[in-house]
C-alpha cells in the first residue's frame, strides 16, 4: 500500500510539474513579437539576388517628408495599432491610447509594461529608404511606406534599443537577440524588395552572409 501512494504522490507531482511547465510556456515572450511573418530564408535569398546595389546618397533628407502618423482605424494611430498588436492584454481608453500591457521587445529580450517604454521601429529606416530610393517617391508613397502595417516593417521595441539603431543597416547593426537575426533579415530583404529600394554593398554582403545561416 506505501509503495502504491508513494507512485499516486510522484504521478501527482510529475502532472504538477508538466502543468507548471506548460503555464509557463503559454506565459513567455515569443521570439517574434507580432510583426507580420516575412518570407522565407530562401525566398529572401532570391529577393536579395534581385535588388539593384548602389551607393547611398541622404542629400535633401528630411524625416517630415515621411508623415507619420496616421489613424488606421477608428481612433487608433499607427503607433496606437502597433503597441495593441505587439502587447499582450494591452488596455486602451476612448482615444487608443494604451493604458497598460505588456510588451516583449524581441531586439534585446526586454519585457516591459509602460507604453512609454517602447518606440515602433520602423524596420527598414527611414532615412535608410531615402538614401535606397524614396528620394524619388512621392510624399504619398513616403506616408504609406512610414505607416506599413501589412509588411514586417513596424514592430514594437525598447526605446533607447531603436534610438541605437538610429539609420543603420544590418551591415552595421543587429539585434543583440541572436535568434532573431534571421527574421530580422528576411523582413529588411522583404521590405527592400516590396519597395523597390536599392542596397549597398556592404549591406548586401552581410545580408548574404546572415541568409547563409538562416
Amino acid at each position: 500500500m506505501a509503495k502504491f501512494y508513494a507512485r499516486r504522490r510522484l504521478s501527482i507531482l510529475t502532472a504538477l510539474t508538466g502543468l507548471i511547465a506548460s503555464v509557463g510556456l503559454f506565459n513567455g515572450p515569443t521570439a517574434s513579437a507580432a510583426l507580420p511573418t516575412p518570407v522565407s530564408a530562401a525566398t529572401a535569398r532570391t529577393y536579395l539576388a534581385s535588388l539593384t546595389v548602389a551607393t547611398e546618397n541622404r542629400t535633401g533628407y528630411d524625416r517630415d517628408l515621411f508623415p507619420t502618423w496616421i489613424t488606421i482605424s477608428g481612433t487608433c494611430n499607427t503607433r496606437e495599432y502597433i503597441l495593441k498588436r505587439d502587447g499582450s492584454n494591452v488596455v486602451t481608453n476612448s482615444a487608443c491610447t494604451a493604458t497598460s500591457g505588456s510588451w516583449y521587445s524581441p531586439y534585446d529580450g526586454a519585457t516591459w509594461t509602460a507604453a512609454s517604454d517602447l518606440d515602433i521601429d520602423h524596420l527598414v529606416p527611414l532615412a535608410e529608404a531615402w538614401d535606397s530610393g524614396a528620394s524619388a517617391w512621392t510624399t504619398a508613397r513616403r506616408q504609406g511606406f512610414a505607416n506599413d502595417v501589412t509588411r514586417p516593417q513596424l514592430i514594437a521595441v525598447t526605446d533607447n534599443v531603436n534610438q541605437s539603431k538610429s539609420d543603420q543597416d544590418p551591415a552595421e547593426w543587429m539585434p543583440s537577440v541572436t535568434s532573431y537575426r534571421c527574421t530580422y533579415v528576411r523582413a529588411w530583404v522583404q521590405v527592400k524588395y516590396y519597395y523597390d529600394l536599392s542596397v549597398d554593398s556592404a549591406e548586401k554582403s552581410a545580408l548574404t552572409s546572415y541568409l547563409a545561416n538562416c
